[in-house]
């Protein structure tokens, strides 16, 4: 059954290409979820709408009784300016599929075309879920406090791009055993002080003074706090405050990001983020509140999935074309990991780094874009995947 997704490759590089001009950000994202419905209705497959967003989640039911395996696509996109030059790309300013969901949607799109077509070979039902949201970390939840999960036996989903390691020649698998990505959150910073005339600072309490000292104190956490044995990563990604050369803001607002492997270090990190910046914004007579936006946990792949799938894509692929260890987890974030939390599974890469086209390009990059020819390769995995699981 899996063979025939390669006859359809032209069908799902035209399903990415239109999701492409069409991004849309967070929960609510109509003009995907339409997009979706109108192709899941003309493949006849039955869905719902979620009621808390915009994810669709469905099935197929197989010709037999059996067990339910659950496909993940992710759909929405990121608040970035394109800057590809695609004669396909982004229609609505400043949002961009930036990092591969569009193509996400595309293959579990051609899957589920192959699987309905062939429906009464199955011995199973497929659910599948398009979930909105996982660029906030918060889509996952949603779709499986709306059942997504309800009666599934295992889960499985795919990222594209070089995500890993831009090194990864296009085409090739990856799924190993155990953690692959780490857990992500994150913390935002409002340091409030009191304005007055850059003249006369000694009249004001200076809040750019004290984010400098928050952003220098709390790089220690890591250099001199966390085991060298130890994975955590603390970034400050973004700074805000003041609106003139020649006066003091009344504040100052900073947000950043922490990935940790092990959620004793998770929790460590996130009470030593308010103790020093309540603690120095008080040395310099400020005040700051700490907000921690608790994101997901690592992503650990069920070992017995990992296996079944890396077996499943060495008999579709080649030995050669599957890798199933890695020197370490990435440190990037998932919330595929709520699904492996509620059943067992595994998270997959299908990498599409190619030098010669352009696709090895970072993640959230504007100028990020995938190798298509690969795309019938992830339809084909969900579709092996099924067969073999059912």
């Amino acid at each position: 059954m899996w063979e025939k997704c390669k006859n359809i490759q032209d069908y799902i590089v035209s399903l990415r290409r239109d999701l492409h001009q069409i991004p849309e950000i967070g929960k609510n994202l109509p003009d995907t979820q339409a997009y979706i419905a109108k192709e899941l209705d003309s493949l006849g497959i039955s869905y719902k709408k979620n009621h808390g967003d915009s994810g669709i989640i469905g099935e197929i039911k197989g010709g037999k009784s059996g067990k339910t395996i659950l496909l993940r696509a992710d759909i929405d996109a990121l608040p970035i300016q394109e800057n590809t030059g695609l004669p396909y790309c982004s229609k609505n300013e400043g949002c961009m599929h930036a990092c591969g969901h569009d193509a996400h949607t595309a293959m579990l799109l051609g899957a589920l075309r192959v699987l309905q077509e062939n429906r009464e070979e199955l011995n199973g039902n497929v659910r599948f879920v398009f979930q909105t949201s996982e660029e906030q970390i918060k889509g996952a939840p949603i779709s499986i406090a709306e059942g997504a999960v309800d009666g599934v036996d295992a889960v499985f989903g795919t990222h594209i791009g070089s995500i890993l390691d831009p090194k990864i020649p296009s085409g090739k698998l990856i799924v190993v055993p155990g953690c692959c990505m780490a857990s992500v959150d994150r913390f935002v910073l409002n340091i409030k002080g009191v304005g007055c005339h850059g003249s006369t600072p000694e009249k004001g309490i200076d809040p750019i003074t004290i984010a400098s000292n928050i952003v220098i104190s709390l790089q220690t956490v890591i250099a001199r706090e966390i085991s060298a044995l130890q994975a955590g990563v603390l970034t400050l990604g973004k700074i805000a405050g003041g609106c003139s050369y020649n006066a003091i803001p009344n504040e100052v607002v900073i947000e950043g990001t922490v990935r940790t492997l092990d959620p004793n270090v998770r929790q460590y990190i996130a009470k030593r983020i308010e103790e020093i910046s309540t603690s120095v914004a008080n040395t310099f007579r400020g005040s700051c509140d700490v907000e921690i936006d608790w994101g997901a946990p690592p992503v650990i792949n069920n070992s017995d999935m990992a296996e079944f799938a890396a077996n499943t894509a060495k008999r579709i692929f080649g030995e050669d074309e599957v890798i199933t260890s890695m020197p370490a987890p990435n440190m990037g974030g998932e919330d595929f990991a709520y699904y492996l939390e509620k059943v067992p599974g595994a998270f997959m890469f299908l990498s599409s780094a190619n030098p010669e086209k352009h696709t090895d390009i970072p993640h959230h990059n504007p100028k990020f874009d995938i190798d298509e020819d690969v795309l019938y390769k992830g339809s084909e995995i969900f579709v092996a995947l099924a067969e073999e699981f059912l």
